[in-house]
């Protein structure tokens, strides 16, 4: 008996030996394929780094540190040219740079190309999130986001999106001398989308859980107790939870005809998509979670590099200032802005414009090839991932003279299609991009009108984690000032 009992580990090992040579053969034999196959087609130039893992470490080393472009992109474009291949996260990738690239790939999104996260983006986000969806699919879910965002749905949105910052302003900036910007603006980012845009109430702790969850959105799909993405799992559940529940609630209100003011929000209209069978309730959960995270995160950072370019050029904010103060005098004690009061920001749009070319919130996406691309001479194999970013245009010399320089002034000139992107493009443009505008606008409206203000750290350092984000929150020093006349 102690015989047999000794004997089983051994066969464990065999079986578990023979099992491993297996895989590596039918994984060989899958490369050798994929080889045989490519043989006569002309790939990008570059290194494929190590076996699985390729340069997936110098690619994370180089976003954490805010250097993609420095330290990761611009060598090998320096060595290959503005399209090369490299491995990152197990995968065969492509990096494109350019306008043309960004117009190639963006606008044949469905035709050549498909969207590709990783895996735990995906199942943290939702598999039924409008950025897993194709084709139809995807265009359905995308007209019922749209909708909202109508000019009818943006003229409703600002004296809501007013009131939330008059709010957040006079409960968390009132009688104090300094702000940590960046949370603060994030706090009121992430209620701007969930009480205006989606009509649900904030409760303690929700801000914490989706932050839990972005944590874990390209951390590896590891879900054993204490890793990052088995807590972002678990705050997922909890939102998840939740969103149910007020996905119910709000379909039992609108099947009695209760009649409220929310109904015209977002929610409502994906509800209302739930109710005609054309969306399933994992649907309109999955794509409240992704419209969250995409709509707060984004704008936080971009509102904080905005201010800091703006506390880095005196002239550029004392222009800013006189265009708001013109808009504040136009109006009556008491009156509400207006949409139409936003287009006459024309040059705080212009500061925005040239921070988040400077500072993109997204440093791109992947796509997948769903056929063999030709391009630029070379062959993409299908199957392979193709990588656009938008440093790529946003830093070079013939889209944007003097990249390194800040010029608002640059944008009062059309800018070639696809070389500014930070909100992607293409059908899967940021469906959230007026609103993110609007914010922005906005929030910098009351910003200067009400405070004068000053950066503490001017040369903070910008960190990504996933995301980037100022490493010490960029506190600010502010002092009221009196309400324009």
């Amino acid at each position: 008996m102690a015989l047999e009992m000794d004997s089983v580990p051994s066969l464990v090992l065999s079986v578990l030996a023979i099992l491993v040579t297996l895989i590596f053969l039918m994984s060989t034999s899958k490369k050798k394929n994929s080889i045989n196959r490519s043989s006569n087609k002309k790939l990008p130039p570059g290194e494929m780094g190590l076996p699985w893992i390729g340069e997936t470490l110098e690619f994370h080393k180089a976003q954490r540190s805010n250097r993609l472009l420095e330290d990761f992109i611009q060598p090998r474009m320096t060595k290959h040219g503005n399209i090369f291949k490299t491995r990152l996260m197990g995968s065969p990738t492509v990096l494109v740079s350019g306008a043309e690239a960004n117009k190639f790939f963006l606008s044949n999104e469905f035709k050549l190309v498909v969207s590709s996260w990783p895996s735990s983006s995906v199942q943290l986000m939702g598999t039924d999130c409008i950025m897993q969806k194709q084709g139809e699919r995807h265009r359905c879910i995308r007209g019922a986001i749209a909708s909202s965002l109508s000019c009818t749905g943006l003229e409703a949105l600002v004296p809501k999106i007013c009131s939330s910052i008059d709010k957040h302003l006079s409960k968390d900036w009132h009688g104090r001398d300094t702000v940590s910007l960046y949370p603060s603006v994030k706090k009121l980012s992430f209620s701007i989308v969930l009480e205006c845009l989606l009509g649900i109430d904030v409760e303690p702790g929700m801000l914490e859980m989706f932050e839990g969850v972005v944590e874990g959105a390209f951390a590896a799909p590891v879900n054993l107790p204490g890793c990052r993405f088995w807590r972002a799992k678990k705050a997922r559940l909890e939102i998840e939870k939740k969103l149910v529940g007020v996905v119910r609630r709000k379909r039992e209100e609108m099947e009695q005809k209760v009649r409220r003011e929310e109904e015209r929000r977002l929610l409502s209209g994906l509800v209302l998509g739930l109710m005609k069978g054309e969306m399933s309730e994992k649907e309109v959960v999955d794509n409240v979670v992704l419209l969250v995270f995409a709509a707060h995160d984004t704008t936080s950072f971009a509102i904080a590099m905005i201010c800091r370019m703006l506390a880095l050029h005196p002239n550029c904010h004392s222009r800013l200032v006189e265009e708001h103060v013109e808009i504040a005098g136009s109006k009556r004690p008491g009156e509400n802005l207006t949409l139409e009061d936003t287009k006459k920001m024309k040059y705080t749009w212009q500061v925005a414009r040239e921070s988040m070319r400077m500072f993109p919130p997204i440093f791109g996406s992947f796509r997948k090839a769903i056929v063999d691309i030709e391009y630029e001479g070379f062959t993409i194999p299908k199957g392979w991932k193709v990588l656009w970013t938008a440093y790529g245009t946003h830093y070079d010399s013939q889209c944007f003279p003097e990249p390194l320089h800040f010029n608002p002034s640059r944008f009062e000139e059309p800018i070639p299609p696809y070389a500014f992107v930070p909100f992607g493009g293409g059908p899967r443009l940021c469906a959230g991009y007026q609103l993110a505008k609007l914010n922005i606008l906005l929030f910098l409206h009351f910003m200067v009108t009400h405070y004068d203000w000053s950066l503490l750290h001017k040369d903070e350092t910008i960190t990504a984690d996933p995301l980037p984000f100022p490493s010490q929150g960029m506190p600010i020093k502010i002092a009221p000032k009196q309400p324009c006349k």
